[in-house]
């Protein structure tokens, strides 16, 4: 690695971090010629898959926009910053076992909805809205019934007030 400050070809490693998640390593390295010090960050480069968009267009994977979305779908809502991270790797993990080079922007779409499903009902109401082009109330009202009865058997709480609640769950031996 060339030093960042007198161009030199010959640098060392003098301490490496695995960051948090496992997915980088930061490296603390030293100049041999001018006894500088820098970081380095080494990541993973994994090839996704490049999204064919519904007109026919391609490009390339960005996750800074899969971000943008959970975070536009999560707005005000009572989740942790660690579950929106968590949901967004997934995300990218499914992407990755596709082991497809391309693949259509509704593939991706669905996997986003999983996820946003598992985080937030509302947020996952807010994103089926704007996937899935919802023209009028009675698309919302059938997407909450299909919701509202995976949910019961889930045992999660209603959507709707003046619903009832579902009886809580004996637990398993």
């Amino acid at each position: 690695m060339h030093c960042p400050f007198c161009q030199h070809l010959d640098t060392r490693v003098i301490d490496s971090r695995v960051s948090d998640d496992g997915a980088t390593i930061r490296r603390r390295r030293v100049c041999e010629a001018c006894g500088e010090r820098f970081s380095t960050l080494e990541t993973i480069e994994l090839k996704l898959p490049l999204i064919i968009k519904s007109d026919g267009r391609r490009e390339a994977f960005d996750a800074r926009k899969l971000r943008a979305s959970f975070d536009r779908a999560l707005q005000k809502r009572p989740v942790a910053e660690e579950q929106i991270e968590a949901a967004v790797r997934a995300v990218v993990h499914q992407l990755r076992m596709t082991a497809e080079r391309e693949l259509q922007s509704r593939r991706v779409g669905e996997f986003v909805m999983a996820e946003m499903r598992k985080l937030d009902h509302v947020a996952y109401v807010r994103f089926a809205s704007v996937y899935r082009a919802f023209q009028d109330v009675a698309d919302f009202r059938e997407e909450l019934d299909r919701l509202e009865s995976d949910s019961s058997a889930e045992g999660q709480l209603p959507l709707l007030d003046g619903e009832p609640e579902p009886a809580p769950r004996g637990r398993k031996r």
